[in-house]
């Protein structure tokens, strides 16, 4: 049996990982008491007794734990964003490139990818990758999530039964530009230009879409509508976690909510052959957080990436 510790399990992504393995035999969870979760010396000796650490902690405390690592076949997975530009980790999102599933199959480091960069990555980087659009394209990223990515205070502020009637509408945050996933989004699509990124926390649970609109005559090669699904089409052939859906699929609108409770993620392509835009759907917990995270310890173990995931068609 696998022995798995997760640092940080009252969080909202180690509570959703916590609740992932309670019906799998084939993995043993060690735990912690409660009055001991910031004891450095107990959690040193939980994480050396593992085989997999998940750390779902803040970034400062993300990097102390990594420090208390003394045996060297423990395997980390961590959630936060200390190390998600750190080129001695694995980028845990495996269907962008061959070499990111490979290097989380080898690494005993692995960074797990913030929610909206995945959902932005899984776009942009096939177009970099590609030479559809170049590293200095002027990127916009435009953003909706459910409250439960705001954590534990959030979600919180959001159901109480007493709050702000602001809470019913959609808010725009992040207005300085200086949002935590700007680094992520920029180091692993290998962008010269850092995007303009518009995120949106909006009242309902789960789920998320991610949507970059692109200029075609801004394009490096003459690209229709359907020419940018193929492409999609062909750099995700054969990947289970990720779905490039045929031109058209949405008629009129996509919802943020649909893909809540599943680990999947689903890409579109609509617009017209001069305004193409591109949309990103997932749950922001599930392919967004802690699924990607079970994902990547699926793949560090050798199993099946599908084993204890919900996938939809």
């Amino acid at each position: 049996m696998t022995k798995i510790f997760i640092d940080g399990s009252q969080g909202t992504t180690g509570l959703k990982i916590y609740e992932r393995f309670e019906n799998r035999s084939d993995i043993e969870l060690l735990t912690i008491d409660n009055d001991k979760r910031k004891d450095a010396r107990e959690r040193a000796k939980l994480i050396n007794a593992s085989d997999i650490t998940f750390l779902c902690l803040p970034d400062a405390a993300s990097i102390e734990a990594v420090s208390l690592v003394e045996n060297d076949n423990v395997k980390i997975l961590d959630t936060s964003t200390a190390h998600r530009t750190n080129g001695d980790w694995a980028y845990g999102f495996p269907e962008l490139d061959k070499c990111f599933r490979d290097k989380i199959k080898t690494c005993n480091r692995i960074a797990v990818p913030g929610c909206y960069a995945s959902g932005f990555n899984s776009i942009v980087y096939p177009l970099v990758k590609h030479g559809i659009i170049a590293p200095d394209y002027p990127l916009t990223c435009y953003a909706v999530s459910g409250y439960t990515g705001a954590g534990k205070k959030g979600i919180a502020q959001y159901e109480d039964e007493n709050r702000s009637s602001e809470l019913d509408s959609p808010r725009q945050y992040a207005l300085t530009q200086q949002h935590k996933h700007l680094k992520e989004m920029q180091a692993v699509s290998v962008l010269s230009r850092t995007p303009f990124f518009a995120p949106h926390i909006c009242d309902y649970p789960r789920g998320m879409v991610v949507s970059i609109p692109l200029f075609a005559d801004m394009l490096n090669k003459k690209m229709s509508k359907a020419d940018i699904q193929k492409l999609f089409a062909e750099h995700y052939d054969g990947e289970d976690f990720v779905k490039v859906r045929d031109l058209g699929y949405s008629e009129n609108m996509i919802g943020a909510n649909n893909f809540a409770q599943r680990d999947d993620m689903e890409i579109e392509i609509n617009g017209n052959d001069e305004r193409i835009l591109i949309t990103s759907r997932f749950d922001n917990l599930g392919k967004g957080a802690s699924g990607a995270a079970i994902q990547c310890m699926n793949i560090a173990l050798g199993l099946d990436e599908k084993t204890g995931l919900s996938l939809g068609e």
